[in-house]
């Protein structure tokens, strides 16, 4: 399916649904709560209230939650707390293994922003110098599958390192006072890393792999609510033609939203893909064998289909 009929048959589901405003409104379901991070395409639509006038007066208000990480945002949606959220490709991974309540809505490819950081003065010089090397990353976050791919390419296994689990703001200090010899994180918290702390990039993301970011979405909130959820992701899709041709707003949207300076969002903005489309086989097979290798690793307790949990707009 291909991105064209993937917002066509959005639209449809949209104009087919039954859940009208008033419907909504009668029973009581006058909100959507969304998540997100500091950086991406839900920044961009909060900043500029693409999905509020998508929804439009009439329609339920939006919820801006905001979260530093994917696996705590996902617990939200799995546990009911948010109806919608973006995450890296691990944290939906993790979320399946455990039997969480959720669904893959949209995904959008990963170019850029994320990868491994070093010291200036680090003797990482290669990646398989993180050999007995401290690593500190999130568990369970896209963070995650960056370090596995970077060991795979190396010829090095996870038992080569050792993980320090940190969410990115106790990463930081962590980082910059030498608890950790090397950091694995996205964007801005990479490109934080680069600017504020002078560190030296050791991989990006796109050199060792295919990575993605997913749009997620309660269970039940996709199956009762499918009109919303398509116009959110039709929102998101006009919010992304947008941001591709005006990076320097984006970075002023950024920096508004989330308090991260300027100059740094500008690094984030300039070098980030802003799209959404349709989670296609290729992006399936492709998750599958990050979820296969989390499950070889013993990293959660079962083997898991990931096209069990995507989700597809009604048709009419």
């Amino acid at each position: 399916m291909d991105r064209r009929t993937f917002l066509m048959l959005t639209s449809l589901a949209t104009a087919a649904s039954a859940m009208t405003p008033a419907v909504l409104r009668a029973q009581g379901v006058n909100e959507v709560r969304i998540g997100y991070q500091k950086t991406g395409l839900l920044v961009i639509a909060r900043q500029r209230g693409v999905l509020e006038k998508r929804l439009g007066s009439e329609g339920p208000q939006i919820k801006w939650v905001e979260f530093t990480s994917g696996p705590p945002l996902l617990e939200a949606i799995s546990n009911g707390s948010l109806d919608f959220g973006a995450v890296g490709d691990s944290p939906p991974i993790f979320a399946q293994a455990a039997n969480a309540n959720i669904v893959y809505a949209a995904s959008s490819p990963i170019s850029n922003g994320q990868g491994i950081l070093v010291s200036q003065g680090s003797s990482i010089k290669a990646i398989s110098d993180l050999r007995g090397k401290r690593v500190g990353f999130t568990k369970g976050s896209s963070a995650n599958n960056v370090v596995l791919l970077t060991l795979e390419k190396a010829g090095l296994t996870y038992a080569d390192i050792t993980p320090v689990y940190l969410t990115p703001p106790d990463a930081g200090p962590a980082f910059a006072n030498g608890s950790i010899d090397a950091w694995a994180v996205w964007d801005p918290y990479f490109a934080i890393g680069e600017t504020k702390q002078n560190a030296r990039i050791l991989i990006n993301a796109h050199e060792v792999g295919k990575t993605n970011a997913f749009f997620i979405a309660n269970r039940d909130f996709a199956n009762k609510r499918p009109g919303q959820l398509s116009d959110i992701i039709a929102g998101l899709a006009t919010a992304a033609e947008w941001a591709e041709s005006h990076r320097g707003d984006v970075a002023k949207s950024l920096h508004e939203i989330t308090g991260v300076p300027l100059d740094i969002q500008t690094v984030a903005a300039n070098r980030a893909t802003f799209a959404i489309g349709p989670v296609t086989e290729e992006v399936i097979q492709t998750q599958q064998r990050v979820a296969d290798g989390f499950q070889k690793l013993g990293l959660i307790p079962r083997q898991i289909k990931v096209r069990d949990i995507v989700w597809r707009a009604p048709q009419t």
